[in-house]
């Protein structure tokens, strides 16, 4: 019994020195973990947020399409996020619009297109269809000439194209060429083709097209809308053909089918623009900012960036911020 006892005692105390030993564990553990954690969410930081744009002033536009007021409102948060103090001009208006904004001052920043700078803001012919090359030179040409920087390319290449009707594309037992796209209106004079009111005009639209085919497409075929309403025509066959943007969420939201190019129509990879005086209040910073807005949109991504505005009707503003977050940019 003295034995069992004794045992049992020992037993008791073996048990409450492992018991204290483990809530000795337990509490450094937690301590351990607390400061580790308290640690982790101080050195936590956004990828824009370590940029500090702190005591500038910054005004941002946008031309007046989808695409355009999330890459738009995509600005805005990265340089909310990073101090700045932002004046919101997004969706200005068209091309001419925006671009005469940034020149006169209106605006300091908006997002362009390589090939829209080298054609339309600097009438030069012959583009690169390398985007390395085209780019880089549109940047140079821009700067000596007016004082625009050009910053970071975007992946994606939204180039202009066309889509053909649901009722085209059956009669035509599938999809088209460009040049079989105009060969179809030449030989059906009631075809229409439906275009935003600049691209009839444009050094790099409609008559790329035209000189690709060899065949003009007259007055009489082209209607002019509004660049949201083309999608939706289109869609209902009162458009046999619509010019879209081919990253535009609404070609396979709307069942459309895109008229295959060879290559015809120039490079549409996006940049900051911006004057080089505001640039030059923080030129690190804003290469940085942007050029990591830029990195992950692909074509696959900003096609679904622009489907949830264009075809679910959601915010450019909700849709903008909620990228930047989920790539871990802002917070």
């Amino acid at each position: 019994m003295k034995q069992s006892k004794t045992f049992s005692m020992l037993a008791i105390g073996a048990a409450a020195a492992l018991v204290l030993a483990g809530c000795a564990a337990a509490e450094t553990e937690t301590e351990t973990d607390t400061d580790t954690a308290v640690g982790t969410e101080a050195a936590a930081t956004s990828v824009i947020g370590a940029y500090d744009l702190s005591g500038i002033d910054i005004a941002v536009g946008s031309k007046d399409f989808d695409e355009q007021l999330i890459l738009g409102e995509m600005l805005v948060a990265a340089f909310e996020e990073a101090g700045a103090t932002v004046d919101d001009k997004v969706n200005l208006g068209g091309t001419s619009v925006a671009r005469a904004a940034l020149e006169s001052g209106d605006i300091d920043i908006y997002m362009e297109y390589n090939g829209t700078g080298w054609a339309v803001h600097l009438g030069q012919d012959d583009p690169s269809f390398d985007p390395e090359v085209l780019t880089p030179g549109v940047a140079a040409l821009d700067l000596t000439e007016n004082g625009i920087v050009w910053i970071g390319r975007s992946p994606f290449n939204n180039t202009y194209g066309f889509a053909s009707s649901p009722a085209a594309t059956e009669a035509n037992g599938g999809a088209f060429t460009l040049t079989t796209m105009m060969e179809y209106t030449q030989a059906n004079p009631d075809a229409i083709v439906c275009m935003e009111s600049e691209f009839p005009s444009r050094p790099d639209g409609l008559i790329l097209t035209e000189n690709h085919s060899g065949i003009t497409l007259p007055d009489s075929q082209q209607l002019i809308l509004d660049t949201g309403i083309i999608y939706t025509e289109t869609q209902s066959n009162n458009c046999d053909f619509g010019e879209v943007y081919t990253t535009d969420g609404r070609i396979p939201a709307l069942g459309l089918t895109l008229v295959e190019d060879p290559g015809v129509n120039i490079l549409y990879n996006v940049s900051g623009t911006m004057g080089q005086d505001k640039y030059n209040e923080a030129p690190d910073a804003f290469d940085a900012i942007i050029k990591a807005i830029l990195a992950p949109l692909t074509n696959v991504k900003m096609a679904e960036l622009n489907g949830f505005v264009s075809a679910e009707g959601q915010d450019a503003g909700a849709v903008a911020r909620d990228y930047l977050v989920s790539e871990g940019l802002i917070d």
